[in-house]
């Protein structure tokens, strides 16, 4: 969590976005509670910008509120994976067909340096730099459409695919995949082949999908004995 919260951006907006990125990068983990005294004490405010931010994060549909219970990071699980998944596949197949279409030399070749960069930040092992790098190289492809309206509901949904991106990337038996994965729908992109481009993005997405249900359902098991 962020140590220090001197920003331009009012305090309450601070508070909202530290917690956020703490539960996005799996700091605070999916079913641990948000205790706003102890949140107000390690951020070094009081409990009214807590307060408002776990409702904002409630909004978000990051944090569930139990009666009498308080609050609590929202666990993830299959059908919210799903949901999202299944939504994210189809809008990256349409982005990668029209990137084939449109996208201009000069960010051919951001994409190259994203792919390039990617790779270099899965050799730090340093699961928040290749995750930052793996969402840098989507945006590019986003971008690329030059349609702003599904730049837009791209968007909408990206704060949740970067909390289940994260845990995917944890797995560092995945990465090699990913690799291959990026270079296949770059290859594409660059030969202008829309059905490999679009299969490719579909692909990367149901790879995403069973290593994640594959590691809640590991998680959820021993409540199950």
């Amino acid at each position: 969590m962020q140590n220090s919260l001197q920003t331009a951006l009012p305090l309450r907006d601070v508070v909202f976005y530290t917690l956020r990125q703490s539960i996005l990068t799996g700091e605070l983990k999916p079913g641990e509670r948000l205790m706003e005294i102890h949140l107000a004490d390690k951020l070094g405010v009081s409990r009214t910008p807590v307060r408002e931010a776990i409702r904002r994060l409630e909004l978000e549909g990051l944090v569930t509120m139990f009666p009498r219970r308080g609050a609590e990071v929202a666990r993830i699980t299959e059908k919210s994976l799903c949901d999202v998944l299944e939504v994210r596949r189809t809008l990256d197949a349409l982005c990668a067909e029209l990137a084939c279409d449109r996208i201009t030399e000069e960010s051919l070749c951001a994409l190259k340096e994203a792919c390039d960069h990617f790779e270099f930040c899965v050799g730090t092992k340093d699961v928040k730099k290749i995750a930052q790098a793996d969402v840098a190289l989507h945006d590019i492809i986003v971008q690329a459409t030059g349609n702003q309206r599904l730049v837009q509901m791209v968007n909408n949904l990206s704060e949740q695919m970067y909390r289940y991106r994260f845990e995917y990337i944890k797995d560092r038996s995945q990465h090699e995949t990913l690799i291959k994965e990026h270079r296949i729908i770059y290859q594409s992109i660059v030969g202008k082949d829309r059905d490999t481009a679009a299969a490719a993005a579909k692909t990367h997405i149901d790879n995403q999908k069973k290593a994640i249900i594959r590691q809640i359902r590991l998680e959820s098991a021993p409540a199950q004995k």
